[in-house]
């Protein structure tokens, strides 16, 4: 599984991005056939406390899962998003099957 991240509007601490890589690598237990996870990071220019973004798009064979979260903090939002994809690839394999 390949993990391509970009960050907008900042640059991301090496704490950050060994978060999300254990995270993300953790999504190979819902499914073994993952290709890749494109990771967008976003801080929003607003005077709302929620202004932090995590935006997923978890490919699989002929299809794609997105996911976009917004919390107050990078990993909490990387949190959410993740087990909303652990959900979506659930549900996928579920509808798979049959």
């Amino acid at each position: 599984m390949k993990i391509n991240m970009q960050t907008v509007n900042f640059n991301a601490d090496a704490t950050l991005i060994d978060f999300l890589d254990n995270r993300v690598q953790k999504l190979e237990m819902f499914f073994d056939h993952i290709i890749d996870v494109d990771v967008f990071l976003k801080v929003e220019n607003t005077s709302v406390k929620e202004n932090k973004i995590a935006e997923f798009k978890v490919h699989v064979p002929k299809d794609s899962i997105v996911v976009k979260k917004q919390c107050k903090s990078f990993e909490e939002a990387i949190d959410t998003a993740c087990e909303a994809v652990e959900r979506g690839l659930v549900k996928w394999k579920e509808k798979r099957k049959s």
